[in-house]
């Protein structure tokens, strides 16, 4: 069964669709019951840095996640919002502390923005940089984007895949039993499905 933890920060019914169109169970939910029976864990997210950390801890799922996935190791993906709060602080409105999982921070895209506008919407390029299996049989690694902040790991080992938006930023990382994508697979076609079938397979 797999967990999509649901703390309001939207687009968690298109993850589930997305899952569920793989023929996985899934339970939508923040409850501690739910997440101890499962055996992966998504946390989407759509929304500011400082609102997702809020909610996040108003849930009180952290402690829970915190066991789950730092513990137990059970495999976790954060998509875009569920990425970046995996760093150990945000400047998005202000600085806010992180889960802390990955050293580093979540930053504003620097572009010049006289050229490019803010957010970063619509398919772009991934660039794979050292193998994983989360991009295992991903024919087209061009996904779907919106975001205007980026995280900026310490240790570069932790980037799997890069993507260009006036500047290099990082789309993928991986530490141990814990992704993360900056994109949206659920709203990136064959592509994202296959990169979901490959969490869903994967077994730390």
């Amino acid at each position: 069964m797999i967990a999509i933890i649901d703390y309001n920060m939207g687009n968690v019914g298109s993850v589930r669709n997305a899952v569920l169109a793989l023929g996985a169970e899934v339970a939508l939910s923040s409850k501690r019951e739910e997440i101890e029976k499962a055996t992966h864990i998504i946390l989407p997210g759509v929304g500011t840095f400082g609102d997702g950390m809020a909610r996040l801890t108003d849930s009180g799922v952290i402690p829970i996640l915190e066991t789950e996935v730092l513990e137990k190791k059970k495999p976790f993906l954060g998509i875009c919002l569920g990425m970046q709060v995996m760093a150990e602080f945000g400047e998005e409105g202000g600085r806010h502390k992180g889960l802390g999982w990955i050293k580093g921070q979540v930053r504003r895209l620097e572009i010049d923005e006289k050229e490019l506008c803010l957010p970063h919407i619509g398919w772009n390029d991934v660039v794979k940089k050292t193998p994983s299996s989360l991009f295992e049989n991903v024919i087209s690694c061009v996904f779907y984007f919106i975001h205007s902040y980026v995280l900026v790991p310490e240790e570069k080992s932790n980037i799997i895949a890069s993507c260009a938006y006036g500047e290099k930023f990082t789309a993928a990382v991986e530490k141990d039993n814990i992704f993360g994508v900056q994109f949206h697979p659920e709203k990136s076609q064959k592509s994202g499905l296959t990169l979901l079938r490959n969490f869903l397979d994967y077994h730390a």
